[in-house]
């Protein structure tokens, strides 16, 4: 491996390390950029939709993302959420009981940013 190479992926690995330890901003969907320190986030590793689920259970607000696009759902109760989570297939549960459902146009989202 030549020495520009190691540089690269030294600078890519250490990039992801510090993305890590900073503050947590993503570009979400019809929303703009939102910091994640208000919901409890966790990594899917099982879906080949699902990426990263995030849910604050006092706003009930979800943002979801689905192959690394980061979209939110409003109004999405504790019960839908831990069915959400422990579904057979996190995709399917997705497509049949929150897409087009939790519209956060109709149940504005918390105003954190």
């Amino acid at each position: 491996m030549s020495q520009k190479s190691v540089s690269v992926l030294l600078s890519i690995m250490l990039g992801g390390l510090c993305l890590q330890a900073s503050a947590d901003t993503v570009m979400v969907k019809y929303r703009g950029m939102l910091d994640l320190a208000n919901l409890q986030c966790e990594w899917v590793t099982r879906s080949s939709l699902i990426r990263r689920l995030c849910y604050d259970k006092a706003t009930q607000y979800v943002v979801v993302s689905l192959n690394g696009t980061y979209y939110h759902y409003c109004g999405v109760t504790p019960a839908i959420v831990s069915a959400w989570r422990s579904a057979e297939s996190m995709g399917q549960y997705f497509n049949a009981a929150i897409k087009g459902r939790y519209d956060c146009r109709l149940s504005p989202p918390p105003p954190y940013r």
